[in-house]
């Protein structure tokens, strides 16, 4: 078991690479979550780059956007290493889409859920395509 972190090199910020991941990605919806994930094509990145969204048009509020960015990024850390331990090198887009504030033991649920299902994908396949 490794350290529960969220580095900075864990984080995708590179604007080239966020156009890049929304443009050529592809995407699956896991409720609350619409996932979109691409092979990374920073080839410097080591580890898997997530990105978190929350909607302004859902939360008005930025308190409430900043809550939930903050229940997802903790949810991520305690359970990254499904991802990490099968090394996927990958770009991913946790988008949330539920319109009301869900507690956090339901996130971390459906959070084990989308990581588990990222475990399963293929994304050398998906650059062939």
């Amino acid at each position: 078991m490794g350290r529960f972190t969220f580095k900075k090199e864990e984080r995708l910020s590179k604007e080239k690479t966020i156009q890049e991941l929304f443009n050529r990605g592809s995407y699956f919806c896991l409720y609350p979550f619409k996932v979109v994930y691409m092979i990374n094509p920073d080839q410097s990145a080591t580890k898997p780059q997530v990105l978190i969204s929350v909607s302004s048009r859902n939360f008005p509020r930025a308190v409430d956007r900043n809550l939930i960015k903050r229940r997802i990024r903790e949810a991520y850390r305690l359970q990254k290493e499904i991802i990490h331990h099968g090394s996927k090198r990958g770009a991913f887009a946790f988008l949330y889409t539920s319109k009301t504030i869900l507690p956090f033991a339901e996130i971390k649920n459906k959070l084990f859920l989308v990581l588990g299902k990222i475990e399963k994908l293929d994304l050398d396949s998906e650059v062939k395509k």
